[in-house]
């Protein structure tokens, strides 16, 4: 099966998520935000119960991913957090952050709030209780711009880089992962500082692109004085699919990807690949993963230029179906040996990299031009993974020194993040057990 690359465009491994995790939603009917202030009357309020029952009804034993409905909730409890292994929504708002605060307490205060919050977003509910809450001559517990709009399968996912472990900040140097390292610099990279890095990063997926503004709008303001905004991106029409069943979407050089991303029904695959075990070396990571974000331009009006054949080459398989070299179907085991050496595909495949696996949620982005009369657009990529070192670095060493696809990419903006458990219930929070 081919790999889902780092360095491109094509990812090449399936996959379809269990929605956060093995627990069901507390309060099965997850009523709207306009539900919750009663703007929608007894009919919204009932079809917004029907809708979350769908959800609720998902068996915690079972391998099967739960089918969240157009505007659902998905749970935010579960042994792994959500926005991983689970369904891949079209929209992403993914945000670095900064923690300006020195105390070790008011750090451990903002993630109990940031999880609080994102409890009641992913539900389809205001941040503060009843409404906008709290006095009115304060400002409000929710800025608004989401009320009246349905859960739109919202998922939060939170991360923590290396710089949180640093010495003498939060007492965290000793609990560390071996494998939360400093990405190398790769041949070709041209790496912005300014959309590089970060403390802690959030990763908000929704199929509602006011959805997952609002919630990093939320988390930051929460924040405020505590954590500021690194960089932020913001990513539409998914590039790479965890449900295999689905059509495979396609990225900004017009070819599919994600046809063999790894499976989130496939639970030995997550478990091999994705979750980090016990004994992998950090416990209070058990459970958790960890993720690499790439930002890739595309130098997307040289490749527009480029004849039909060519692009094919560069990626070993055809623009149309998808299929790779030699084959008819998409989903056809490529023979490797048939495409060229340079080619995309074969470089990735995991039989090219000693087995390396990951799982990627890659978004398209567009964000104006480069001053230059050149759109400023490509591929936020985002691969998970139980192990960078064994995971993405190998991959990427190998792309950037031979991939011809590199002729028309650039990574110009790079982190990586330890990515921890799930939230178990009500009196669990974010990052609880590395601060234990």
């Amino acid at each position: 099966m081919d790999q889902a690359e780092p360095g491109g465009q094509s990812p090449e491994q399936d996959g379809a998520g269990r929605a956060a995790g093995d627990a069901t939603p507390p309060a099965a009917a997850a009523p709207s935000r306009r539900a919750v202030l009663g703007w929608g009357g007894a009919g919204l309020a009932l079809g917004a119960a029907a809708a979350g029952g769908a959800v609720a009804a998902f068996d915690s034993s079972s391998d099967a991913v739960p089918a969240a409905s157009a505007g659902a909730a998905v749970p935010f409890h579960g042994e792994h957090q959500a926005g991983i292994a689970s369904a891949v929504q079209d929209r992403l708002h993914f945000a670095a952050f900064d923690v300006k605060t020195k105390d070790r307490a008011e750090l451990v205060k903002l993630l109990q709030d940031w999880t609080a919050a994102a409890r009641r977003m992913t539900a389809g509910q205001p941040v503060g209780e009843g409404g906008f809450g709290g006095h009115p001559q304060a400002p409000p517990d929710d800025t608004g711009e989401a009320l009246g709009l349905k859960a739109s399968r919202l998922t939060l996912t939170i991360g923590f880089g290396p710089g949180l472990f640093a010495k003498d900040r939060f007492g965290l140097e000793g609990r560390r992962p071996e494998a939360l390292v400093e990405l190398e610099a790769f041949p070709g990279d041209n790496l912005d500082p300014a959309r590089s890095g970060g403390d802690l990063c959030v990763q908000a997926c929704a199929d509602d692109p006011q959805v997952a503004v609002h919630a990093i709008r939320q988390l930051a303001r929460i924040g405020f004085g505590k954590a500021a905004v690194r960089w932020s991106q913001l990513g539409f029409g998914k590039t790479s699919s965890t449900t295999p069943d689905e059509q495979t979407p396609r990225n900004m050089m017009g070819f599919k990807d994600g046809t063999r991303n790894i499976s989130g029904t496939d639970r030995a695959a997550l478990e091999k690949h994705v979750w980090v075990a016990a004994g992998d070396g950090s416990d209070w990571l058990t459970g958790g993963s960890y993720l690499v974000a790439r930002r890739i331009r595309m130098n997307i009006e040289t490749w527009d230029r480029t004849s039909l054949q060519e692009q094919e080459d560069i990626f070993g398989r055809d623009k149309g179906e998808g299929a790779p070299v030699g084959k008819s179907k998409e989903r056809d085991e490529p023979f490797l040996k048939a495409m060229k050496p340079e080619a995309h595909v074969r470089l990735a495949h995991p039989d090219s990299n000693n087995g390396a696996t990951i799982l990627r949620r890659g978004y398209s982005f567009t964000d104006g031009t480069d001053g230059l009369g050149r759109l400023d657009a490509g591929l936020f990529f985002l691969a998970y993974q139980r192990d960078v070192r064994t995971g993405f670095v190998p991959v990427q060493r190998r792309l950037a020194k031979s991939d011809v696809l590199n002729e028309y990419i650039q990574h110009v903006g790079s982190a990586v993040f330890a990515v921890p458990p799930g939230v178990r219930d009500e009196d669990d929070w974010w990052g609880r057990a590395l601060f234990a």
